[in-house]
């Protein structure tokens, strides 16, 4: 058993993961977002907190004993990520599992649809931003970049930073999947960037 924190666990992805983690592991989960007070969760398991992601206090009170940090968010992710490096740090906290997007090295190829990458879509800058703060911390970190979401199944294959990237879209519960994985493995992909797309 493992404490899990899932930041932005009302979104589409803190959503998937916070479900699959109920259904397959026996993790304590703690549930924050602006709006996690709105949730029905299960006491036993679950801790809500309804906080900002750019407040010291509400970070530090939900990473308070936590061994995996996983955060699925949009806006300004370069700002969040060094919010939440800092936090991690400060309360000894080094498993951080961080969602961003396909295309922030530029990794996409021509046959999956090269303009999708940064070079060509400058919406991507906040998640390579994140990307970079991430990479210089000295926490335990991996940084997913999904393809386009899906409601397939799970079926997925990893491209490693610095590898073409295999396909431009990917299942929700493939990515759910992935985070299992490494909240149970803190070796799984350790300071590393991986890609997870459906294989062609």
């Amino acid at each position: 058993m493992k404490n899990v924190l899932i930041i932005g666990a009302t979104g589409t992805l803190g959503s998937a993961v916070r479900k699959e983690l109920l259904k397959t592991t026996d993790d304590q989960l703690t549930l924050f977002s602006r709006s996690a007070n709105r949730l029905n969760f299960d006491s036993d398991r679950e801790q809500v907190i309804a906080g900002n992601v750019l407040d010291d206090n509400d970070l530090d009170k939900a990473m308070n004993n936590q061994d995996a940090v996983f955060v699925a968010l949009s806006g300004n992710l370069g700002a969040f990520a060094k919010q939440i490096v800092k936090a991690m740090n400060r309360n000894n906290v080094k498993r951080l599992i961080f969602i961003t997007s396909m295309g922030i090295y530029n990794e996409i190829p021509a046959n999956v649809g090269e303009n999708g990458n940064l070079r060509y879509n400058s919406v991507l800058q906040p998640y390579r931003d994140a990307a970079d703060v991430i990479e210089d911390s000295n926490l335990d970190y991996t940084i997913i970049r999904p393809g386009w979401f899906t409601s397939g199944p799970i079926d997925y294959e990893i491209t490693k930073k610095g590898e073409p990237f295999g396909g431009h879209d990917v299942s929700i519960s493939s990515i759910a999947d992935l985070v299992k994985r490494l909240i149970e493995d803190n070796t799984l992909y350790s300071r590393k960037s991986v890609g997870i797309n459906t294989p062609q």
